[in-house]
């Protein structure tokens, strides 16, 4: 069990608190498709290094990401604003829950120089769950991508948010910022809310992706699923649906993987071939981009999808000229 010091009784403190009484779940045996290979390059160290002299949280850690050796060794790396401590408790996720400390107003400017320090032209920027702040932490999120703006140019910013769930305005704060995507996740399909992420609202992240495009056209909006948590396939179907109704651009579908015996179990590992077959579908309901494998995150392969995204959109509008002359 991983432990984060409490620094105000110097106690230790459990990660996972909530689920601390849980039965075990049963952990399937992962898959030949699922199998990573442990993180150990010259890389992924120097990446760790920059990361722990600007003192800053990384979500590829925090979450347990399986393709972390692979990113980091690239110098890819999604940092994580706010602190460690998130104020929910999703029945899927490995950050830490409880009370988060005070925010740091120095962040937004380490984050900046570790961006130049590791020469990004894309970065991604998520953060914990701050229900505790009476805007959710927009304005950490808009100070942020100015300092990075200010110092990197020519970056190009990608952010993933939480649902900034019964804070008004909050919306409206990040996305003046103009980041280049916006990325809420919706995690998994609406009959699993209940039990997988308790303390969020579908509708109400549907409607966030679909006020961004409302707001600002420009921006580029993005969102994910894990699948294996017991969904149906038509389940997924329709999800693809509403995010298409919220003019969602970007997809991303990945294998849900259980880190704990006291997290919610997987109920499937799905082939690479379903995998496939989503994606198809995805293209074919309008999305300009659909990424849908069994390692895929939020921010793998960011830089790139971003790239790709930009070429979709400059194809859509020629086509759409064309079809208007």
């Amino acid at each position: 069990m991983v432990t984060v010091v409490d620094l105000v009784s110097n106690a230790p403190r459990v990660r996972h608190p909530e689920k601390a009484h849980r039965p075990d779940q049963e952990v399937l045996r992962k898959p030949d498709w699922i199998r990573v290979k442990a993180p150990v390059s010259k890389g992924y160290a120097e990446t760790r290094e920059i990361v722990r002299s600007h003192n800053l949280v990384t979500v590829c850690e925090e979450a347990g990401c399986p393709n972390i050796g692979e990113c980091w060794e690239k110098k890819h790396a999604t940092f994580m604003i706010m602190g460690e401590i998130c104020t929910r408790a999703c029945a899927f996720c490995n950050v830490a829950t409880g009370r988060p400390l005070p925010l740091d107003v120095s962040e937004p400017e380490s984050v900046a120089k570790a961006v130049a320090r590791m020469g990004l032209t894309h970065v991604v920027i998520t953060s914990v769950d701050r229900d505790d702040l009476d805007d959710g932490g927009a304005q950490h999120f808009a100070n942020t991508i100015r300092a990075i703006r200010a110092l990197n140019p020519a970056t190009t910013i990608e952010i993933l948010t939480p649902d900034f769930l019964r804070k008004d305005g909050a919306l409206e704060i990040v996305v003046a910022a103009r980041p280049d995507v916006f990325n809420h996740n919706l995690e998994t399909v609406p009959s699993n809310y209940l039990t997988v992420r308790p303390g969020a609202r579908y509708f109400h992240s549907i409607r966030l992706l679909q006020r961004v495009k409302e707001l600002d056209p420009s921006i580029f909006t993005k969102s994910g699923i894990m699948v294996g948590l017991g969904e149906e396939r038509n389940e997924v179907l329709q999800l693809m649906d509403d995010l298409r109704s919220a003019d969602v651009d970007f997809m991303t579908i990945g294998q849900y993987l259980q880190p704990t015996r006291k997290h919610h179990a997987v109920k499937k590992f799905v082939t690479p071939e379903e995998f496939k077959s989503y994606e198809t579908v995805g293209m074919t309901k309008g999305f300009l981009l659909v990424a849908s494998s069994p390692l895929t995150r939020s921010s793998h392969h960011a830089g790139d999808d971003f790239a790709k995204l930009r070429a979709a959109r400059e194809e859509q509008l020629r086509k759409s000229g064309k079809a208007s002359a």
